[in-house]
C-alpha cells in the first residue's frame, strides 16, 4: 500500500536525491488571472515548495453545468507545476457542489435539525445520503482519475475535504433507517437498546423512525449516539467511494483526506485504517497560552492514528485566521516553531491554507503563505526561512519514529455518548478533560500516543484514561487484562459509566473496573460548580467528585476535606490502577501523573528541563523547542551538533525565543 515514505523522495524519482519533508499548501489559481502563475511557481521555488494541492474546491470550474468538463485550465497548471519540480496533491471537488446541483437537485441539500435547508453559497452543502449527490461525486472523481492518473506531477490523492456536514434531511432519514436495520436487524433489539419504554417512544415501524430533529424536550441519548455513529459511518461511506475510484486508477497513488481534530462528527480512529496516509488541518490560537501544547496533543493523536508512523500537516496557518471573535497574527517565530514542533512529532509533510491569500470571499483575511503584503512582507520571508530549514534536515528526519511508554486513551463513541444533554455537569467537556491530562504529561517532559481502548496497550509502561464514560465490554476486558500484564492504569473520573447503548453499568460503574480500581461503592456523584474547587489536602480539585467507599486493600492516596465527602478518598490506588475522582488543578495533575509514571519506569526526555521548554526524540534526533518570547539556557548532556545550524552543543544549548534546535549525536 503506498504512503507518505513514497512521497518524501523527491518528484523527480532520482534514487540520489535525498529524502525530504513534503512543503507547501492549498493552491486555488482558479481565483486569479493566469498571468500570475509563472509568478506563483518563481515564488514557490524561492520558498522551498515542493507539493501543492489543486482542485479542493474547483468543481464549478470544472464542471460549470452538467456533464460539462472543463479540464484545459487544470492541464495547463498540471504541466507549468511539473515542469519547475513541484508535485501536486489533487484533490477531488466534492465537499462544494456548484449551485446548479442545489437548484436541480434540491435532495442533495442538506437540513438541519429544525428542517431547515442548508442552501448553496457556502460550503459542505450536500446531503451524504442523496443518490443524486453521489452519482456526480462520482463521475467528477472518475473523469479526474481517468484525466491526471497517469500525468507525472501527480503524487496523492485528496479526497474532499473536511467532512463535516450533518443531515437531518429525508434523504437522511431514508439511510437512517437502513443503517439501523444492519445493525439491530428487528425492532425489539432497537427497542431495547434504545430504552424507549422511557417517555413512550416505543417503535412499531421503521418508518416511524427519524434523524433525532428538533423535539420539545431532552431528546432520547441513545437515539442521537446511534445518529452520531451513523454520520460518520455515511461520510466515510462518500469517502471510500471516491477512493476506491482513484485507487482503481492509481493503485500506486496514496490517498488521503483531512482530518479536523476532535472533530465530533468523525470516529477518526475508523476512518484513519481507510487511508493510505493521516492527514489533520491544525490551527492553534495564538493568544492561546498553551497553544503548543495543543498543537503537539494533535501530532501525538494523528501519529497514534497513523499507526506511530509519518503523517502529513495538511493544513496550518502562516499567520492569522478568519474564523475566531478576534483573530490574531502570529507573533516572530511561532509559524516556526509550531511547524518543527510538527515534524518532531513524527509529520513528514507540512502544508497550509492556503498559497496565495484570497483577495475575495469568505477567507479573504485568512492568512496565506504569501500574504496581502507579498514577498516583502514578514509572513513570506518567515515562510521561506522555513522551507529552506526543512530541505537541511529532510534526509535525517524523514521516516523517523517516535517512542512513546504512555498512552492516553481516547474514543469518539465515549464522547458522543458523554457530552449529551441531560448529563449532571455542562461543565464537564470531554476534549477539555483530554487536553488538561496530556497537559500534565506535555508539561512533565514525558512523551505520549493515543489509543483506542479496545488496542493492544502492551506496549506502553503507563495508560492514562482522563475519560471514557462509554466503555464496551471489550474496552473493559482489555484494561483488565492490561493491568494483570504488569501495566499501570490511571482513571479519570466518570469511566466505565456506560455500555455502548448508553446504558449505565449496575453500581454506576462496571463492576469489573470498580473492583480493578478498588472501589467497593460509588455512593454518588459530586459536580462542583465553575470556580468551585474541593480541598484534597494536598491539592485542590474542579470540575467533579465523588462520593467513594474504597474497596478493602485500596490505598486512599489523596482524600477530600470538609463538606459532604470529607475523609472520603479522592484519589484510589488499588496495585498498578489508580482512580482520580476529581480533576486535579493543572500543576497538581503533572505532578501525581509525574509520581506515577516514574514509579512505572517512565522516563522524560530530558531532566531538569525548565517550563515551558519541549524535548522530543524521534529516531535518534533530539527536538528541543522553546515556547517562550524570552531567550532560555538548557542544560543537554553530552555532545552534540544543531542539524540547523551546523553548531556544536556541548552541555549548553542557547535558544532564542520560539527557537529550535534539532540535535544529533555526532558519529
Amino acid at each position: 500500500m503506498p504512503g507518505l515514505d513514497d512521497l518524501t523522495r523527491p518528484h523527480d524519482g532520482r534514487p540520489d536525491r535525498p529524502a525530504r519533508i513534503l512543503f507547501g499548501g492549498d493552491y486555488n489559481p482558479e481565483q486569479w488571472p493566469e498571468e500570475t502563475w509563472p509568478e506563483d511557481v518563481r515564488l514557490m521555488k524561492e520558498a522551498g515548495v515542493n507539493s501543492v494541492t489543486l482542485g479542493v474546491f474547483s468543481w464549478a470550474r470544472i464542471e460549470p453545468r452538467p456533464g460539462a468538463r472543463e479540464f484545459g485550465w487544470l492541464d495547463r497548471l498540471m504541466d507549468l507545476l511539473h515542469a519547475h519540480g513541484i508535485g501536486v496533491v489533487l484533490a477531488t471537488p466534492t465537499s462544494s457542489p456548484p449551485p446548479w446541483m442545489g437548484r436541480l437537485h434540491p435532495e442533495t441539500l442538506p437540513r438541519d435539525a429544525d428542517g431547515r435547508t442548508e442552501w448553496w453559497g457556502s460550503r459542505q452543502h450536500f446531503s451524504h445520503s442523496s443518490p443524486a449527490y453521489r452519482r456526480y461525486a462520482a463521475a467528477v472523481t472518475e473523469d479526474l482519475a481517468a484525466r491526471y492518473g497517469g500525468h507525472p506531477a501527480l503524487t496523492m490523492w485528496h479526497i474532499n475535504n473536511e467532512y463535516c456536514t450533518f443531515d437531518w434531511g429525508d434523504e437522511a432519514a431514508r439511510t437512517f433507517r437502513g443503517w439501523l436495520q444492519e445493525r439491530y436487524g428487528t425492532l425489539d433489539a432497537l427497542n431495547t437498546a434504545w430504552g424507549t419504554a422511557f417517555w413512550s417512544q416505543g417503535y412499531d415501524s421503521w418508518d416511524e423512525i427519524l434523524p433525532p430533529r428538533h423535539a420539545h424536550y431532552m431528546k432520547n441519548p441513545a437515539h442521537v449516539l446511534d445518529f452520531r455513529r451513523y454520520t460518520s459511518d455515511m461520510l466515510l461511506e462518500c469517502y471510500r467511494a471516491e477512493r476506491d475510484i482513484v485507487r482503481r486508477h492509481t493503485p500506486h497513488i496514496p490517498v488521503t483526506t483531512n482530518f479536523m481534530p476532535f472533530w465530533t462528527g468523525q470516529d477518526a480512529w475508523t476512518w484513519a485504517r481507510e487511508e493510505d496516509l493521516v492527514s489533520v488541518d491544525i490551527y492553534p490560537d495564538p493568544k492561546d497560552p498553551y497553544g503548543g501544547q495543543y498543537n503537539a496533543m494533535i501530532g501525538d493523536m494523528t501519529r497514534s492514528q497513523a499507526g506511530g508512523g509519518p503523517w502529513m500537516v495538511m493544513e496550518q496557518a502562516a499567520g492569522p485566521v478568519n474564523w475566531r471573535g478576534v483573530n490574531h497574527p502570529k507573533p516572530y517565530g511561532l509559524n516556526r516553531l509550531w511547524s518543527l514542533q510538527s515534524v518532531a512529532h513524527g509529520a513528514d509533510a507540512l502544508c497550509y491554507f492556503q498559497w496565495r491569500q484570497s483577495r475575495q470571499g469568505a477567507e479573504k483575511f485568512h492568512s496565506g503563505m504569501l500574504g496581502h503584503a507579498g514577498e516583502k512582507g514578514r509572513v513570506f520571508r518567515e515562510v521561506k526561512e522555513i522551507g529552506r530549514e526543512l530541505a537541511l534536515v529532510g534526509e535525517q528526519v524523514t521516516g523517523q519514529r517516535v517512542r512513546a511508554d504512555v498512552a492516553v486513551l481516547h474514543d469518539w463513541n465515549s464522547w458522543w455518548a458523554g457530552d449529551q444533554d441531560g448529563r449532571l455537569s455542562d461543565l464537564v467537556d470531554h476534549p477539555e478533560i483530554v487536553r488538561a491530562w496530556h497537559r500534565a504529561l506535555w508539561e512533565s517532559h514525558t512523551t505520549a500516543a493515543f489509543a483506542h481502548p479496545a488496542h493492544d496497550l502492551s506496549a506502553y509502561r503507563l495508560v492514562v484514561v482522563p475519560r471514557l464514560y462509554l466503555l464496551d465490554d471489550t474496552g473493559i476486558e482489555n484494561l483488565l487484562a492490561y493491568v494483570r500484564g504488569g501495566g499501570t492504569l490511571v482513571c479519570g473520573f466518570l469511566t466505565g459509566v456506560a455500555d455502548e447503548d448508553d446504558r449505565v453499568r449496575p453500581g454506576g460503574m462496571d463492576p469489573r473496573l470498580r473492583e480493578l480500581l478498588g472501589i467497593d461503592v460509588l455512593h454518588e456523584w459530586w459536580p462542583l460548580d465553575a470556580g468551585e474547587r474541593a480541598d484534597c489536602g494536598d491539592f485542590h480539585g474542579t470540575l467533579w467528585s465523588e462520593e467513594l467507599a474504597p474497596a478493602p486493600g485500596a490505598e486512599a492516596v489523596a482524600a477530600y476535606r470538609g463538606g459532604e465527602l470529607d475523609g472520603l478518598p479522592a484519589v484510589l490506588r488499588n496495585g498498578r490502577a489508580w482512580y482520580v475522582s476529581t480533576l486535579p488543578e493543572p500543576g497538581a495533575l503533572r505532578a501525581l501523573l509525574a509520581r506515577i509514571a516514574q514509579d512505572a519506569g517512565v522516563r522524560p526526555v530530558l531532566d531538569g528541563l525548565p517550563d515551558g521548554v519541549e524535548a522530543i526524540r524521534r529516531g535518534e534526533l533530539l527536538f528541543v523547542l522553546n515556547h517562550h518570547r524570552d531567550e532560555v539556557t538548557v542544560k543537554i548532556p553530552g555532545h552534540h551538533r544543531d542539524l540547523l545550524t551546523g553548531a556544536d552543543v556541548d552541555g549548553t544549548l542557547h535558544l532564542a525565543r520560539y527557537g529550535v534546535a534539532i540535535l544529533e549525536e555526532p558519529a
